[in-house]
């Protein structure tokens, strides 16, 4: 049974410091300015926001740290900012720009010790390992049960088993998953509860569903196949569901919310 309240955690996809939003990552429209968005979430009651920076590799890092400290002096709930991280100081200069917690990925597969490193320096607390999952195909292209860690937006496979990667990052220092199905984002169709279910036994620290919602109804599902946080993107930034709505209906399922 669910005893501590989960986190309904909106997402801000930012290109070149505006929010945008497409399918399998694909197809970007924009969405917004992110500092507006992030302060009307704030109001409607979101228990944290996130901030990815889709972009990040590209190079433009100062417009990152700007809006993230922009959007730090309007939101009083804690913030993720993720994209980009490959050092021990990148982690530095986010959490001095504003960030409460950081989140890294592609650096982490690249050289695992980046996680240690960080939860070392700055504690488990502050690290985030964003995991970008998909499906295994068969020979025919029929989704399989086995899970495979991607990089750059689900593009680029690693041969590296999901399930095993977030359990290694556990163990190495990481405070948080956020496990994200490359297969069900943006489409609306709901979470990959499969992928939830064989994630949580193998890991004690919280996850955090994210790929797929496309309705309020979609996130008691998620809870409980194991989630300790949902969150969403294109459905808030669109107006579809609110924060509220989502809230409701986990309540309304018995679970409890803040």
């Amino acid at each position: 049974m669910v005893s501590v309240a989960i986190r309904v955690i909106p997402c801000l996809d930012v290109d070149a410091g505006r929010v945008v939003k497409g399918v399998n990552f694909e197809n970007l429209r924009d969405a917004g300015d992110p500092v507006e968005l992030a302060r009307s979430y704030g109001e409607q009651g979101a228990d944290e926001i996130t901030f990815l920076d889709v972009t990040a590799s590209s190079g433009d890092r100062a417009t990152t740290y700007d809006v993230v400290r922009r959007t730090a002096e309007q939101v009083f709930i804690p913030l993720t900012v993720g994209g980009g991280v490959r050092t021990v100081d990148d982690v530095d200069r986010l959490l001095r720009s504003g960030a409460d917690k950081v989140g890294v990925n592609t650096a982490a597969i690249a050289r695992p010790e980046l996680i240690a490193e960080t939860a070392d320096r700055f504690g488990s607390q502050v690290l985030v390992l964003s995991a970008d999952v998909r499906r295994r195909r068969a020979e025919d292209g029929s989704p399989t049960s086995d899970f495979e860690v991607t990089t750059h937006g689900g593009r680029t496979g690693t041969g590296l088993d999901a399930i095993e990667w977030c359990a290694r990052a556990a163990t190495l220092g990481a405070g948080e998953i956020l496990l994200n199905s490359m297969d069900a984002d943006g489409t609306k169709t709901g979470f990959d509860l499969e992928l939830i279910e064989r994630v949580r036994p193998e890991v004690s620290i919280p996850v955090i569903a994210s790929g797929g919602a496309g309705a309020a109804a979609d996130f008691p599902p998620a809870v409980r196949a194991g989630a300790d946080a949902v969150l969403a993107a294109s459905i808030f930034h669109f107006g579809e569901v609110r924060i509220g709505e989502v809230k409701s209906a986990l309540a309304a399922d018995g679970i409890p919310v803040r």
